[in-house]
């Protein structure tokens, strides 16, 4: 090997003159010692199966076994070592999402592994569109995953999936079959309910109409189901909060103090059923200028990030007030499924991986970062 140094603070190797040996410690090296918030003691920690397979001097293939979602984040450090090395570094991932949570589920629900509610404190943060978006990032990244409108009262979900018109069906006369859109299994009182009537239940209705949805479904074998929580945090939610088995939550929220006054709000509801928060996402963090490419923090700054330190969570992601992610919206598509790759698109999978990663490394058995408890005679 003439030249070797790991540089830990941006994570790149300076360009090196390998064998194939040579070049297969490198790489270890570097997953060893590879860090970032889904990586805190690195790639190999909490990774099973890992094999180097050397094509030849342009080929090296490293296939490995993940609990999480991670494929973006490791093809950055493919581009990384395809650069050093002088050869071609492909990353082939094998997922093995497991449950966090033992619980027993009922009916349908018995085939989905982790039941993650995405909510706000108050209405008008983008919540649904943010949660649309993710599920998209989450089957993007190599996931199986649902989504469950759990606002009986204004069903949003139908719209943002380009589905207003469609109804589920169902083969045996007892349960619906789950809408799909582009991959993204989808049910809604949307569906069934006319959405110039207005849904007029009292709370003790509306939650047995959820559960129904959820029970009745006949959802396929799911990874990840999001639920479009409703906005607030009142009666409905938390009876909601406490019947469904859900796994762990996410907060959006814009940067003003008004809406973060009411984001810590559905962090206390969350607490008082106790489900773990795995982080905050700041939705309309800023807007990017089309022209000139100025960042004008328009709703404040960094009101997300100070909120994950205060409550002791993660800020799992920072989304921009942005006209496409409105328009798609409107139109019930994504930029997900139109540009993988694109800017956008990238910032939702980033967070869809943090949202995997957190998932398994504060709520799993087996993450590294489990607290192990030694006794001594």
């Amino acid at each position: 090997m003439e030249k070797s140094h790991i540089n830990n603070s941006d994570n790149r190797i300076e360009a090196l003159v390998l064998t194939n040996t040579e070049k297969t410690q490198v790489i270890e090296e570097t997953l060893i010692n590879y860090q970032s918030i889904n990586f805190p003691q690195g790639v190999l920690k909490v990774c099973s199966n890992f094999k180097i397979k050397t094509e030849n001097d342009k080929q090296i293939l490293i296939s490995l076994t993940m609990p999480f979602l991670c494929q973006g984040e490791l093809d950055v450090i493919a581009s990384t070592l395809t650069e050093t090395l002088s050869a071609k570094v492909t990353f082939k991932v094998h997922l093995n999402i497991k449950a966090v949570r033992s619980v027993s589920l009922n009916g349908q629900a018995s085939k989905i592994k982790n039941i993650i509610a995405v909510a706000s404190g108050k209405g008008g943060v983008g919540k649904s569109t943010t949660a649309v978006n993710i599920a998209y990032a989450l089957i993007a990244e190599g996931a199986k995953v649902g989504i469950l409108d759990a606002d009986i009262y204004g069903p949003s979900i139908p719209t943002l999936l380009g589905l207003k018109d469609e109804k589920p069906s169902s083969n045996d006369g007892k349960l619906m079959e789950p809408l799909n859109a582009h991959g993204l299994y989808a049910m809604s009182i949307g569906f069934l309910v006319d959405e110039k009537d207005a849904t007029v239940w009292r709370g003790p209705m509306a939650s047995g109409a959820f559960n129904q949805l959820l029970n009745e479904t006949a959802w396929p074998e799911l990874d990840y189901l999001l639920i479009d929580m409703p906005p607030g945090t009142g009666d409905i939610q938390l009876t909601l909060a406490q019947k469904v088995p859900v796994a762990a939550a996410i907060i959006v929220t814009t940067p003003q103090d008004i809406a973060l006054i009411d984001a810590a709000k559905g962090v206390a509801m969350f607490d008082k059923v106790q489900v773990p928060v795995l982080g905050i996402i700041e939705n309309m963090s800023y807007h990017l200028c089309e022209n000139c490419g100025h960042k004008s923090h328009i709703f404040g700054e960094a009101g997300g990030g100070e909120m994950a330190k205060l409550i002791q969570t993660e800020l799992l992601g920072q989304l921009p007030l942005d006209i496409n992610i409105r328009q798609d919206a409107d139109f019930g598509e994504s930029d997900i499924i139109k540009n993988s790759t694109g800017d956008i698109a990238c910032l939702y999978r980033r967070i869809a991986r943090n949202i995997s990663g957190q998932l398994f490394l504060q709520l799993d058995n087996t993450s590294p970062l489990t607290a192990v408890v030694e006794y001594s005679n």
